[in-house]
């Protein structure tokens, strides 16, 4: 995976990310989500590089060979603002002062929180399978709770880890067929860590908590993205089918945005990598609004 890419742990304040890099040209940042590692991107990345991209990809906070602080009662260490930070440091550290950001599922809700608190770095923000967490949660009823009923039980304290580090292979099911071997073997090694197992718990309590606060307060003092946005979701994947078009929701947080379905189950970098890189490069290379 990642031919051609450089592979290091870059300390950044209070954590060490393990990060792939390599291209040239304008930088793109590309944020993982659950439970899944960088290595999600081994499709995409490289196809990137061959478009003309600089191309960053970290593992997130806690998630895979990355590593930050103990976790805490308020669940700060893990908030998304703590791992948007995170972000906004890699990407200076590595001479990327405006990138790009792409991200998915829980790496949507960092790209949200890098593009909010840090609007004069991300020049363009793709987010996938996702809405704030602030929008589900002001939309929850009994259709989301058991549809999304893990958020609700990540959230709780100890019981989830138990549960999940007795028989990680049982919970966490992937195919390397799909995934490819080299990211199935990087993702099975990482889920059996009990302390990733931890961290990606602390990311679901503070997207309960913390974040949600964060994501009011924007709200409230009338915060937008004022970059370009482009939401993507999986046709084969449930958010539409709870929310109509996700396109609506997302008008009231940015002043500028489109996007569309992809054919694909949940995990579309690795299930529909080719669709992925034809919907985002023309984005990417735009100039202007979405």
């Amino acid at each position: 995976m990642f031919e051609g890419f450089t592979v290091e742990d870059v300390r950044v304040s209070d954590a060490a990310l393990h990060v792939r890099h390599g291209g040239g040209g304008r930088a793109v940042l590309l944020l993982h989500g659950h439970p899944r590692t960088g290595s999600t991107w081994h499709a995409v990345a490289p196809a990137l590089v061959d478009a003309g991209f600089r191309v960053v990809v970290p593992d997130l906070r806690g998630y895979g060979r990355s590593r930050g602080p103990s976790p805490t009662a308020d669940h700060r260490p893990h908030s998304k603002r703590a791992l948007a930070g995170d972000m906004a440091e890699l990407m200076a550290g590595l001479g990327h002062d405006r990138f790009a950001v792409v991200g998915h599922d829980r790496g949507s809700y960092v790209g949200l929180r890098l593009a909010l608190d840090h609007p004069d770095l991300v020049e363009r923000a793709v987010l996938m399978d996702c809405l704030p967490i602030s929008e589900h949660l002001r939309r929850a009823d009994a259709r989301f709770a058991t549809a999304w009923w893990h958020w609700f039980f990540f959230a709780q304290p100890g019981v989830p880890e138990r549960v999940i580090t007795a028989d990680p292979d049982a919970w966490y099911a992937g195919d390397p067929a799909v995934m490819g071997q080299e990211n199935h073997d990087e993702w099975r090694a990482a889920v059996r860590d009990p302390d990733v197992v931890r961290a990606m718990l602390e990311d679901y309590r503070a997207g309960l908590t913390i974040d949600r606060e964060h994501e009011e307060e924007d709200r409230a003092n009338g915060r937008r993205l004022t970059m370009p946005l482009l939401v993507l979701w999986s046709l084969r994947d449930d958010l539409a089918d709870l929310y109509g078009d996700p396109l609506e929701i997302w008008r009231d947080w940015a002043t500028s945005v489109a996007g569309r379905g992809i054919d694909s189950g949940h995990h579309i970098a690795e299930e529909a990598p080719r669709e992925l890189v034809d919907a985002i490069v023309p984005f990417l290379r735009r100039g202007g609004d979405a």
